[in-house]
């Protein structure tokens, strides 16, 4: 009688998804870095509200992988993330582009979402990282855009969250490159 041999099927786990996320937090970030600053003009909103849509698509999966891969801090706020920070405030630019709206609203959602974040941040410094100054930055920046859209401050305001988004966009580019290159290279390449 043939001996029969169990084939064993090794199956893959998915990759880390972060980095792809990251991306799309430092595209956002640089957007509303320059309207915020003026770099651009509200001509650009439309246009900008489209790449917020693109970064919504990248980070439901990444929230969604990051949630089946047991990381409970990332994977909600990359899911909060998606929905507010990307999905909402790109149909909001692609609307307000055509009708007149009261945007003051924003900053009522934006204050959710900061206290939301800043209640939050502490589970990212239970190991400090690079990721732990991505959301300091941001828990910098959400309650000054909440400020500026409830008109709180003037337009001259939106300097300080402009670079309070730049610096945390720079550091997820940074972070999402050091994802990449030492997940290729499997050692450290980048530090992290």
């Amino acid at each position: 009688m043939e001996e029969i041999q169990e084939i064993k099927v090794q199956t893959k786990e998915w990759s880390n998804p972060t980095a792809a996320g990251l991306v799309a937090l430092a595209v956002a970030c640089f957007c509303f870095f320059a309207l915020l600053n003026g770099y651009v003009d509200a001509t650009a909103k439309p246009l900008i509200g489209c790449w917020l849509i693109g970064g919504f698509v990248i980070q439901v999966f990444v929230g969604l992988l990051d949630l089946k891969g047991g990381n409970h801090a990332g994977g909600n706020t990359f899911l909060f993330f998606s929905a507010f920070f990307m999905l909402a405030s790109g149909m909001e630019m692609l609307v307000s582009s055509v009708f007149t709206v009261d945007s003051r609203i924003d900053g009522w959602a934006w204050l959710a979402l900061a206290m939301v974040l800043i209640l939050w941040t502490p589970a990212f410094f239970k190991k400090v990282n690079v990721l732990s100054f991505i959301v300091l930055a941001i828990d910098v920046a959400l309650p000054l855009i909440a400020i500026r859209d409830l008109r709180i401050f003037d337009e001259n305001f939106a300097a300080l969250p402009a670079y309070a988004l730049l610096v945390a966009a720079l550091l997820a580019i940074y972070l999402s490159a050091a994802i990449v290159v030492n997940t290729a290279f499997g050692k450290k390449i980048y530090p992290m």
